[in-house]
């Protein structure tokens, strides 16, 4: 007499479905504003509070098929993660608040792009 667990009985859409789920209620819990915004540094009456970018990503997958004795049940998987990079601050001084962006050479990589594309354009258009 062979017992099946709830797993093998459900149907690979529900099990890929209840994996998303999990993967997602953990990324879910690292997206906090402390994963944007660090804690202010103050010296000399100037506030800093960095700020930072973060992406989060998950996905997973599953299948169906025969293996063995175990008919329609397939194998799955998935994960996910976090990438948190800076891209600024903003600094507080008597009274006002200013965003400072930190450049980065992918920035000097689009302004060259922008510039080069800019001066193709303005060159056909007087030529």
């Amino acid at each position: 007499m062979a017992v099946e667990t709830q797993e093998q009985t459900q149907e690979p859409a529900d099990l890929v479905n209840a994996l998303l789920g999990r993967i997602g209620e953990r990324v879910g819990r690292s997206a906090h504003v402390s994963a944007i915004f660090g804690e202010p540094v103050e010296r000399e009456g100037v506030a800093v509070i960095p700020v930072g970018r973060a992406r989060f990503g998950f996905g997973g997958g599953g299948g169906s098929g025969s293996h063995g004795e175990r008919e329609g049940l397939g194998g799955g998987g998935g994960g996910g993660g976090v990438a948190v990079a800076p891209v600024g601050y903003i600094e507080l001084h008597n009274g006002s608040a200013k965003f400072k962006r930190i450049l980065t050479p992918t920035d000097l990589v689009a302004v060259v792009v922008a510039a080069s594309f800019a001066a193709v354009t303005v060159r056909r258009f007087f030529d």
